[in-house]
């Protein structure tokens, strides 16, 4: 499976977007089509934590003040699935791997495996 979750409002998205091989990529734009419960724990399931797919860099993380909280695991999984921003974006997912946010390392990684 190869699956990309990502906001079309978002420039960086974008530009990776344009960057990687998208053949083949089921695309969700997570604004218009929020991501489910069942696709959540698909995603949580290939990483370490619902913390490493949070956008600690949202607005409403900090107008919420979520830095100075003591956030949980379900915190972090409720949260995402309440507001689409909270998903650190954009999310690729091929076959059993998931590459998660913008960083160089990340996107170098992605399309290392996608070359």
């Amino acid at each position: 499976m190869k699956k990309v979750y990502f906001l079309q409002t978002c420039d960086t998205c974008r530009r990776i977007l344009k960057e990687v091989n998208l053949d083949g990529f089921e695309k969700q734009e997570i604004k218009t089509n929020p991501i489910t419960v069942s696709q959540l724990e698909e995603m949580r399931a290939l990483t370490d934590s619902y913390e490493s797919l949070f956008n600690k860099r949202a607005k409403l993380y900090k107008e919420m003040d979520l830095k100075n909280q003591d956030v949980s695991e379900a915190d972090y999984r409720q949260y995402i699935l309440d507001e689409y921003t909270f998903l650190k974006r954009p999310v690729f997912i091929v076959d059993d791997q998931i590459f998660i946010g913008n960083s160089k390392t990340v996107v170098e990684s992605l399309k290392a495996l996608l070359s």
